[in-house]
Parts: C-alpha cells; structure tokens; sequence
C-alpha cells in the first residue's frame, strides 16, 4: 500500500500548497491514502468546514488535527458528523469532546487503513490523558494484519523526546508512526527494528521564510523584547508542501520504504521515484 501523510498546513500558503501539489500527487505516485493535518488551516488557528472539504476535494481521506482542534468553534459540530476528521484520542471521557480520535477507513478495494491521532503532554498546555495507554487501547482494537491493512499514527506533540518514545512503542504494530506540532521537517526518517516507519515531525505545509509558519517579524520581536506584540499571524509567501510518503508490505502492513515530501516553496524539493 502507498500512504502519504502531510503536516500541518499552516494559512494560505499551506492550504495553497495542498490544493496545488496534492491532486498530482497523488496520481503520479498512485497514493492509495492520504493523511492531512489541517490544525492550523484556517489563518493559522483551527480548521473549518470549507477548508476540509477543500482538502477532502484535493485528495485527502483523512484530516487530523491536535490543540488547536478548537480554535474554529465550528469544529465542534463538524467533527460530530464528518467520521474522515479526528482529534486527539487521549481527551478524559469527562470533557465530552466530539468526535473521535480513531477510525477505520475502508478503500473502494477492500483494504483497510486504521488511523488514530495522540496527543503528547510534555511542554504542552494542555494536559490529557497518558497518549502511550490510550495507543495500546487502540492498536488492539485494530491489529494490523487482522482488522487493518495499514495502521497510521499521528502524534502531536512538543518534545521530540516523546514522538520517538511513541514510535518505539508503536513499533510493530503500526505501518507509520509520524510527529505532527513542531513544523519543522527533521532528518530521522527511518523503518524501526520491528518495521514501523518513524519520522519525528514530518514539518508544515506552509511558508517556511517565517518563525514555524507565523510572520517572522512578530516572532523575532517577542523574542528579542519579551514584551506582547501584534497578533501572530500566518507568513504570506511560497507554501511548501511538506510531508512523508511510506510504502507497506501487504502482507504484513509494515513499512518497506519511507521517504520525505517536499514541493514548492524554499525547501529543497524532493519527490519520491513512482
């Protein structure tokens, strides 16, 4: 099976790079499934409906997002009745948070890709339940192999330390462990020793002249100030469209091959061989 998953898409720029690059994409590489994080879609904080379907349009099968979820109150409600849009898993039953975490997708041949998005706690505002228990829940109730074809993970966190935790814990049971929040594309793409593919952070769809998607220019101000500035607010220029594409044995649904995407924008561009 051909996964791709593509990391957050950060503004304009990002949802460009989406609707521009995506649709080839997906042709020339015959991609059988695509995993997009659209958490900061809509001007940088939160997704709408429009975007989605945008995105569903360009050939996206399943958007995840993390702690932004919220930030575009209509994702409240749209997620509650669009099973192909997922949130963090690990919410306490006890917040009542709609939508779910986890699905099963099942392709127009029969083939079936679990995926489950995490959210980690280290460094983060928000604190949830433990991500590594709620992907054990999970991955048993979608072994791979038995109830799905391909198992992707997206874990959407601050410490790198804790993505490669989450990957080796995973390991073996899931075709692609990839890191999603920090936006920046890191170097370790690998297949772990049990045959998951593993990448820390797979980087942001959006313009990367910028501070992590953001004008440059309020960043470096806060930064060299430490006083409050304008509203941050997404770079304008080029989007890159930025993720990692996995090929999996469909015996086992493990990875065989893992390679970075990147197109467009001022990143080196690098488009895996069909």
């Amino acid at each position: 099976m051909k996964l791709a998953y593509f990391g957050d898409v950060v503004g304009k720029p990002g949802r460009a790079a989406v609707m521009d690059y995506l649709p080839g994409l997906r042709r020339d590489l015959q991609l059988d499934f695509v995993v997009v994080n659209g958490e900061n879609a809509a001007g940088g904080f939160g997704l709408t409906e429009s975007i989605a379907n945008d995105f569903f349009n360009a050939g996206a099968d399943c958007l995840t997002l993390g702690d932004h979820a919220w930030d575009q109150r209509e994702a409240l409600t749209f997620i509650a009745r669009e099973p192909r849009l997922l949130r963090p898993a690990n919410y306490p039953v006890a917040a009542g948070a709609p939508g779910k975490g986890a699905h099963v997708f099942v392709l127009d041949d029969g083939r079936r890709v679990g995926v489950a998005q995490l959210q980690g706690n280290v460094f983060m505002k928000q604190q949830l339940e433990n991500a590594f228990q709620h992907a054990d829940r999970i991955l048993d109730d979608m072994p791979l192999g038995l109830a799905v074809d391909a198992m992707i993970v997206d874990m959407h966190c601050e410490a790198t330390s804790e993505k490669m935790a989450m990957g080796h814990h995973c390991d073996g049971r899931a075709s692609l462990v990839v890191g999603s929040h920090t936006h920046v594309p890191t170097a370790d793409l690998m297949i772990l020793e049990a045959g998951t593919a593993y990448q820390t952070d797979a980087g942001m769809c959006g313009d990367y002249d910028s501070v992590i998607g953001m004008r440059k220019e309020n960043s470096v101000q806060r930064f060299a100030t430490q006083l409050p500035g304008e509203r941050y607010a997404p770079a304008l220029g080029e989007g890159t469209l930025c993720g990692v594409y996995v090929e999996t044995d469909d015996r086992t649904g493990l990875a065989k091959r893992i390679e970075p995407i990147r197109i467009g924008g001022r990143l080196a561009e690098h488009i895996p061989a069909a």
